[in-house]
């Protein structure tokens, strides 16, 4: 960051101020770990900050500490966005449009209070008066645990702030396998350690909490996958059908389109998921090597994100989806 900014950010926290914190839309572990990593840190130089989620989190990520404080947007749309209202600063955390919050942007937009950005992705918006934006760290928590240090309180960061910086940096970074991991993302992981953090204990309770129904919506998932070897492609369908057979539950899809990646010769995966509600085709795309899922997102399907991992939407059928995406993949250099 600016070091005027972060004289300008050290001046607003001098005195204990109303604070709402926001994550993305269907927050994930980077998201709900910066956000609360945040809320810890303040709370400790006697602010008051009420992290307001977009929608509900997945049930793998409820034993953060600090997540049953969570306000829900879509959940009790008067009180939230009376906490928005009020507040005296906003921190919006792992995104950087504001209309990837959904619903709750209108009430964003009306906002007179200063915001302060801190995020990973590509081509900010200038919403925020202050942006700590850098595409070179592979975690939005990583910024957060240097946000704290530039504000002189590293010394600061304990046991639970830690807890869930580690929560984002091992989710977001492919458990230290993605690109974007570097030597300081592992000397940031041993301090943390060092502080007591659970390293064995976290990833258990991420990644081996599956109920019987999301396994078998894994099989079918599995099932449902199709290659297309001269593209160097795997792509995955889950239809709103599929889902209501398997029960499925917030969270029950998360890292299934990495499947694709591990099959020997795949560069490019891609996962489709009808969401009947929003009358959408969820979209997740993952690559390895230089090919450029975040473009592709933004160029064919109203997304973004990084590199090797972005998001997108289609609001057509899934088979017309399914139609333009192989189009695409046909046209593609892989």
């Amino acid at each position: 960051m600016k070091a005027q900014d972060i004289q300008a950010i050290q001046l607003l926290l001098a005195t204990p101020k109303k604070i709402a914190i926001i994550p993305h839309r269907n927050p994930d572990g980077d998201a709900m770990g910066s956000t609360l990593a945040l809320y810890h840190f303040l709370i400790k130089n006697k602010h008051l900050p009420v992290v307001v989620s977009p929608n509900e989190f997945p049930d793998f990520l409820a034993w953060l500490p600090g997540s049953e404080t969570v306000k829900i947007f879509e959940k009790d749309k008067a009180n939230c966005t009376k906490i928005l209202e009020e507040a005296e600063l906003i921190f919006t955390l792992d995104f950087n449009a504001l209309h990837r919050v959904g619903e709750m942007e209108h009430v964003l937009a009306q906002l007179t209070s200063p915001f302060i950005m801190i995020d990973h992705h590509e081509k900010p918006d200038d919403y925020a008066a202050y942006t700590y934006s850098d595409i070179g760290f592979g975690s939005t928590c990583e910024m957060v645990h240097n946000f704290i240090s530039f504000l002189g309180k590293k010394f600061e960061i304990d046991k639970t702030i830690g807890t869930c910086i580690y929560t984002g940096i091992l989710t977001d970074s492919g458990s230290f396998r993605f690109p974007k991991t570097t030597g300081t993302t592992h000397r940031i992981i041993a301090d943390l350690i060092d502080l007591g953090v659970e390293n064995t204990q976290i990833p258990t309770l991420l990644f081996d909490n599956s109920s019987y129904s999301s396994l078998q919506l894994l099989g079918r998932a599995l099932q449902n996958m199709k290659i297309l070897e001269a593209q160097k492609t795997a792509y995955i369908t889950l239809t709103q059908a599929e889902l209501d057979t398997f029960n499925f539950k917030k969270g029950d899809t998360e890292g299934i389109v990495n499947y694709g990646l591990s099959i020997k010769g795949i560069v490019f995966a891609a996962i489709f998921i009808e969401n009947a509600a929003e009358k959408i085709i969820k979209i997740s795309f993952r690559s390895q090597g230089n090919f450029d899922v975040n473009q592709f997102a933004r160029d064919h399907f109203n997304g973004g994100g990084h590199r090797n991992a972005a998001g997108g939407k289609s609001e057509v059928s899934m088979k017309e989806t399914l139609i333009k995406f192989e189009e695409l993949v046909l046209e593609l250099k892989i």
